[in-house]
């Protein structure tokens, strides 16, 4: 079992590079796989959308909670760890243009010596995504055709690559630096269109916000669809979610047996980095984790 932790984005100290450095070191002292860092290009003071993780229908951010650039912070990271996995959770696809994006996740992964991952979703706040240019209604067909295009430039063509949807378009394009290795690509999403999208072209996936049978639901959606495009649903993995100060070994072994190959742990907002270090040790010794 892998186990992730998500940087406390709500504690507001994402941007904090004395604060942030120490946690992800202290991360990896402690045993953890990765360190998760969560994306909003913006957030709005008033907004329609409705938020589909909290029963009030409203994200726990405040607008003006700092929410640091994803990709720039785990290249951060990364400077200051040696092993720890530097991953997204979620990144907003919406928000990106492919071949952009694919140029710097291999940076990224370049740099850190093949320790990016991406989780990334299709966003529910509508006035953000429109704010950041592109439409609401087609950013699931716009994902598709994304997640194609960065796996496509990410490989190695002597006349370059070429790639013709409905929303992207180029011929003969080469990208370098190109990843250690392939950049694993996880979905993450409540949707059975997301299930669909991890079965089909992503390398795992992350429900968010389900449980029972609504779970088993969608991890069955995905492992059918993956089975239908010919490819195995055994290789693809199952990233499930739980709390830092409450995951213990029984508690992991109950995700295991639903099928988790990874546990995204939830950090509560703690603003002092020696209390963060104290539950995050606590944690890695519940679990056998510190070295």
């Amino acid at each position: 079992m892998k186990f992730a932790v998500v940087a406390p984005v709500a504690a507001g100290v994402t941007a904090d590079p004395a604060y942030m450095a120490a946690f992800a070191t202290h991360l990896e002292a402690c045993g953890f796989e990765s360190v998760v860092v969560v994306e909003h290009t913006v957030l709005m003071t008033q907004y329609t959308s409705v938020y589909p993780y909290d029963p009030s229908g409203r994200v726990e951010l405040a607008a003006d909670c700092v929410v640091p650039d994803p990709l720039e912070l785990l290249t951060f990271l990364g400077a200051h760890t040696q092993r720890l996995g530097l991953a997204t959770g979620v990144l907003v696809l919406p928000n990106h243009h492919p071949v952009v994006l694919a140029k710097r996740v291999a940076t990224l992964d370049a740099l850190s010596g093949g320790r990016a991952r991406l989780c990334v979703g299709v966003g529910w706040l509508k006035e953000e995504i429109e704010a950041c240019g592109t439409d609401f209604a087609t950013r699931g067909r716009r994902a598709d055709e994304q997640l194609e295009v960065m796996r496509l430039l990410w490989e190695d063509h002597p006349d370059g690559v070429s790639f013709h949807g409905e929303f992207f378009d180029f011929d003969h394009a080469m990208c370098y630096p190109k990843p250690v290795a392939a950049v694993p690509i996880i979905v993450g999403g409540h949707s059975a269109a997301a299930a669909r999208r991890a079965g089909r072209l992503g390398d795992g996936f992350q429900p968010l916000g389900v449980g029972g049978a609504d779970l088993a639901r969608l991890v069955a959606i995905m492992r059918d669809t993956a089975a239908q495009h010919g490819r195995d649903p055994d290789a693809l993995e199952l990233s499930l979610g739980h709390s830092v100060t409450k995951i213990d070994h029984e508690r992991a072994d109950k995700l295991a047996a639903l099928g988790a190959h990874r546990i995204v742990l939830a950090m509560p907002p703690i603003t002092d980095i020696d209390e963060a270090r104290d539950v995050l040790s606590g944690c890695a010794q519940r679990l056998g984790l510190t070295p």
